[in-house]
């Protein structure tokens, strides 16, 4: 009998990178899943991931959403959920005020109010029930002043905060918040980001992301606070509280600032 057989895992951001490998994980353990994405791939993840042995339901909600996450929660009411893997996110390169508003926003709804909307339901019934996982994918951008991915980088600091304040709130209860801190992982995030043209889009030497799930879901079963994952994202998330943030911020231009934008 596989370790967490008849128990239900919810993974949000599940249809490629860090979200599939930390669904694939729960699967190899024997949760049940519901599988989440605002992409249509999430139904070809949910039959990979049912073709481990267990029980798959794939949703396609955009979580940034209030629709959207009335439909999952629909799809949930009425279950027991043992372990939440808020992994879904948006990212968005460029200057600031170039952007389009309405796709800076779409960052703030996805990776924000839309994960502190369903934390918000399904938090409350663990706490009720006194027990369970949850596991939030935040970044060491958090901690990083994101010059030409401000409003990315703001969202992930938003969440690390986050993480570790409801963490406390829930210490003396039988549930866990556990916030994974990734650094530049080999998806298909700086693509969408439209980040293809910066240094840092076309960095080869990215993380796997099967070895960052590995970290977060190991950190998550046994109850850590934060984890960053691989040693290099540990060194920086280390040092940004003693390195003065201006400093930081031209750190992160020179990897985030599009080639076309550069001219002294």
């Amino acid at each position: 009998m596989a370790a967490h057989e008849g128990e239900l895992a919810v993974v949000t951001g599940a249809s490629s990178g860090i979200g599939f490998e930390l669904a694939k994980l729960a699967a190899e353990d024997g949760y049940e899943l519901v599988v989440v994405a605002d992409e249509a791939e999430i139904e070809e993840a949910g039959r990979k991931l049912g073709r481990i042995g267990t029980r798959v339901q794939a949703v396609k909600a955009d979580l940034g959403t209030e629709h959207g996450v009335a439909a999952l929660w629909q799809v949930l009411e009425g279950r027991r959920v043992d372990v939440l893997m808020a992994n879904a996110g948006r990212g968005l390169g460029g200057a600031f005020l170039e952007q389009d508003f309405g796709e800076a926003k779409d960052v703030v709804d996805v990776n924000v109010t839309g994960t502190l909307s369903l934390i918000h339901k399904v938090g409350r019934q663990m706490r009720d029930r006194d027990t369970g996982r949850i596991l939030i994918t935040g970044s060491i951008a958090g901690f990083i002043p994101g010059s030409f991915q401000a409003v990315y980088n703001g969202t992930k600091a938003f969440l690390d905060s986050f993480s570790e304040a409801l963490a406390d709130e829930l210490k003396e209860t039988g549930v866990t918040v556990t916030c994974l801190e990734p650094g530049p992982t080999a998806t298909e995030f700086f693509h969408r980001a439209q980040m293809d043209d910066t240094s840092i889009g076309r960095d080869d030497s990215k993380d796997d992301p099967a070895a960052v799930a590995k970290t977060g879901y190991e950190a998550m079963q046994k109850g850590r606070r934060q984890v960053a994952s691989g040693f290099m994202n540990k060194v920086q998330s280390t040092f940004s509280g003693l390195i003065p943030d201006a400093v930081l911020a031209q750190m992160h231009r020179r990897m985030a600032e599009p080639e076309t934008g550069r001219g002294g």
